[in-house]
């Protein structure tokens, strides 16, 4: 997942701040995490945290960007986060990039930039009938 996260092009990380370490609390603890997979290797990825309603990652490999990895790994890492009672979700993303236009044309809410420039957005569940 690491090696996936580093290879994007758009959302780089721009310190060392994440490690591989830091994956394993974030789907053990407070989450859960779903891979996309092509003959053996992680080609996507997505980490949804259950306690605070954070989706603390979804990334594809640029080399098997488009191919609808990413909206399949959206769409479980969503459904599960509803079906555990998470009522409304959240990201951050850098403004202006594919990962913007990614979540609105998902129905996500734009809420507005952070200090830290980034672009806040929303998701509510379904109302329960």
């Amino acid at each position: 997942m690491h090696r996936v996260r580093m290879a994007v092009r758009e959302n780089r990380l721009t310190s060392t701040f994440i490690t591989e370490e830091h994956y394993v609390p974030a789907i053990e603890d407070t989450g859960r995490g779903w891979v996309a997979e092509n003959q053996g290797s992680v080609i996507g990825f997505a980490i949804g945290n259950v306690v605070t309603g954070n989706i603390w990652a979804l990334f594809v490999d640029p080399e098997h960007e488009g191919r609808g990895h990413g909206r399949r790994l959206h769409d479980a890492m969503v459904r599960w986060m509803f079906l555990r009672g998470v009522r409304r979700l959240w990201l951050s993303t850098d403004p202006n990039t594919r990962a913007q236009r990614f979540y609105e044309a998902a129905g996500w809410s734009f809420l507005g930039t952070l200090a830290d420039g980034e672009a806040l957005y929303e998701l509510h569940a379904p109302p329960v009938p």
